[in-house]
């Protein structure tokens, strides 16, 4: 059992005393130049809550680090709230190409809705700034390829909001996999079990109606398609309409995903997905329940998602991985991991959170002045993204449908191969 550490200690002991397209815009200079006597200097795209829940990170339990420069949201609302948290003279900008034509911003931190994670990341990279982006990388597969090429590209630290990577009982958790303490690994079970109320609700179906005179709405739609208003497309609830997401599957499983792909790999060969909107009956399009079974090399994994009945599986968490091996089973969720040996199940092994927020922010801006590959780069957060987007591919045309890793591509259906990317509104082209 390792002893419990408490957050607060974790924070101080990794924290503390540690300093470490084509728009033509005009690019930053090399972080690694600045030294690392310099704070770095960030922008935020996106600042509703889980924007402005990184914006207190960066100020509070990282301080000496950064300078916040710069704010940005089409909500009014989210704007003054954020310019509020940041403090001092803060800029207030509802565009986020003003945010990358900066020269005073070295790396930005996109955390909006998930149609508009892609785009920014992309003219980021593009405009030499870093970039911290919210999972999952993009609204679809394409996106996500096209966002881990141009950190590729532009050469920019690209890391995704998949904090598990940095937290300790995740990292000896896939180390003790890896390592065969487990055995050969043949089944995978990942979960999220909410009640109707941590989803929301039943969300109604009310009509269209006049956008808040505070949001450029608009904007706020960018490349995704021009609809009218309705309060049950817009901010928490857009989870739950393709045109923006593809709800808590690829909106949360992938944290699951993440962790699957990082100690067993991000091949694919096949998945099949079922459910349905068989709790609620509102205006949602993504199911509130489903069932995903992939078809992987060596191994089979299974994900399970349900709204309204929060019971927790085997009596976790709200969320959890069991990874199944041939000589024990490693069960992990934010809390803790769990190692049950099949030849003394009345003895487990407990080891317990250490965080995982703070210092996966702490890990980026490390590398921005490192030039080291982050804990979770483009290309991670990509492979990871991949699960969740085949999973509503597959739910969504009906049917078992093939991948071919290598290529990206889905194998002999071009109505599920049309699902891998999406049609763009002018001028949000990519």
């Amino acid at each position: 059992m390792m002893k419990l550490t408490t957050r607060r200690k974790f924070i101080a002991r990794t924290t503390g005393g540690a300093v470490a397209a084509t728009l033509g815009l005009g690019a930053s200079p090399a972080l690694g130049a600045l030294g690392a006597d310099k704070k770095i200097r960030l922008g935020f795209i996106g600042t509703g809550g889980r924007g402005q829940h990184h914006l207190s990170d960066f100020k509070t339990n990282l301080p000496g680090e950064v300078d916040i420069v710069a704010v940005c949201d089409v909500d009014r609302r989210n704007l003054e709230a954020a310019a509020r948290l940041a403090g001092g003279n803060v800029r207030k900008e509802k565009d986020f190409r003003a945010v990358l034509d900066a020269k005073d911003i070295d790396a930005v931190v996109i955390a909006p809705p998930d149609h508009w994670h892609a785009i920014p990341a992309i003219r980021a990279c593009e405009a030499g700034k870093d970039v911290y982006v919210e999972k999952p990388l993009g609204q679809n597969i394409r996106e996500g390829r096209l966002v881990a090429d141009a950190a590729r590209k532009h050469e920019r630290i690209v890391a995704i909001g998949t904090q598990q990577r940095s937290g300790p009982h995740f990292i000896e958790a896939v180390r003790r996999i890896q390592a065969g303490e487990i055995g050969k690994v043949t089944f995978v079970n990942a979960w999220n079990a909410w009640t109707t109320t941590q989803m929301g609700g039943n969300i109604g179906n009310p009509p269209d109606a006049d956008p808040p005179p505070e949001v450029d709405y608009d904007m706020w739609l960018g490349p995704a398609p021009l609809r009218k208003f309705n309060p049950n497309r817009f901010h928490f609830a857009f989870y739950f309409f393709w045109d923006y997401s593809g709800g808590m599957v690829s909106a949360w499983g992938v944290h699951l995903f993440d962790v699957v792909s990082w100690a067993m790999g991000h091949e694919i060969r096949a998945v099949g997905s079922i459910g349905g909107k068989l709790i609620h009956d509102d205006m949602r399009e993504t199911p509130d329940t489903s069932e995903a079974c992939f078809d992987c090399p060596g191994y089979t994994l299974v994900y399970t998602q349900r709204h309204g009945n929060g019971f927790p599986i085997y009596g976790e968490l709200d969320h959890g991985i069991d990874f199944h091996g041939s000589k024990g089973t490693l069960r992990i969720n934010r809390l803790h991991f769990t190692i049950i040996r099949e030849d003394d199940r009345s003895h487990p092994v407990v080891v317990r959170e250490q965080g995982m927020d703070v210092p996966h922010k702490k890990n980026w801006l490390d590398c921005v002045r490192s030039r080291k590959k982050p804990n979770s780069d483009a290309e991670d957060g990509h492979r990871s993204s991949i699960f969740g987007h085949l999973a509503n591919i597959s739910y969504r045309v009906g049917r078992k449908i093939r991948w071919d890793s290598r290529t990206e591509t889905i194998q002999g259906d071009p109505e599920a191969s049309a699902l891998l990317t999406r049609e763009y509104r002018a001028p949000w082209t990519l």
